[in-house]
């Protein structure tokens, strides 16, 4: 019996990844906020799949938050086999539009600390000589749009990164770069839905199941479907200057509203 620890699990692709790892008869450590919603999960898990589910109340943009997985995650007694760092949020708003506190915390949750959670994790996969780790980014990490794509793109870059040095140790490392996902996300952030083209929206149960192929397979990149690798294509071969000019624009069309 394998151990899988996910932040953000109560929602949205988290929630996805939970269902799908319990299915498979893993074990879980749920990770989120919202004690309630965590046991609510763990119990509802538990009863359908008979695994167990272990409870970890905490906030990634705190100090605190992070240290309480980084200390779940160097647990060598109960050691986690994968990691999915997940959690994360969007603003509202424009650059200087957001306050700046809100900008640090969204570095604090989708930099520092995917860093240091897929750090503890990977010190001990090591070890043992096996292990994975799945970094939730998002397409927007390859189109210059604000602190949030900027962040996820620091995820992809150095999720390869790292994978690059742990060759040959047994521990996979990989970036999942979603699109539009039908989730609490846009509605956390008070960001409309409505002018969002219905083909654009992908099944988080179907990213998941994509995306754990994507693992087994030893990619450090994943895309999970094919309507974004074909437009993440044509970005690679657009000018910087017209696809900052084209970012902006849909970001103002399916962005926050």
């Amino acid at each position: 019996m394998t151990t899988a620890l996910i932040t953000g699990s109560t929602a949205g692709i988290g929630a996805a990844f939970a269902r799908r790892l319990a299915k498979d008869g893993h074990d879980l450590v749920l990770v989120a906020r919202d004690t309630e919603r965590l046991r609510d999960q763990a119990t509802e898990l538990h009863d359908r799949h008979g695994i167990e589910a272990e409870v970890l109340t905490a906030d990634l943009s705190s100090e605190d938050g992070i240290g309480a997985v980084e200390a779940r995650l160097s647990d060598r007694k109960n050691p986690v086999d994968l990691l999915v760092n997940n959690a994360g949020f969007g603003n509202k708003g424009r650059f200087l539009e957001v306050s700046m506190a809100d900008e640090l915390t969204m570095l604090k949750v989708h930099c520092e600390a995917v860093l240091r959670l897929t750090s503890a994790a990977a010190s001990v996969m090591a070890e043992r000589g096996r292990g994975g780790v799945v970094n939730v980014a998002s397409v927007a990490a390859f189109v210059p749009r604000g602190t949030y794509g900027a962040s996820k793109a620091w995820v992809v870059q150095f999720t390869q990164g790292a994978a690059k040095d742990l060759a040959g140790s047994g521990v996979r490392l990989m970036a999942l770069c979603p699109g539009f996902v039908r989730t609490e996300f846009h509605q956390r952030a008070g960001m409309g839905t409505d002018n969002i083209p219905g083909w654009m929206w992908l099944d988080a149960d179907k990213l998941v199941a994509a995306a754990l192929t994507d693992l087994a397979r030893g990619r450090t990149l994943s895309i999970p479907d094919p309507r974004y690798k074909a437009l993440m294509g044509v970005v690679k071969l657009a000018p910087r200057g017209l696809l900052g000019g084209v970012s902006s624009r849909a970001g103002r069309k399916y962005g926050p509203k």
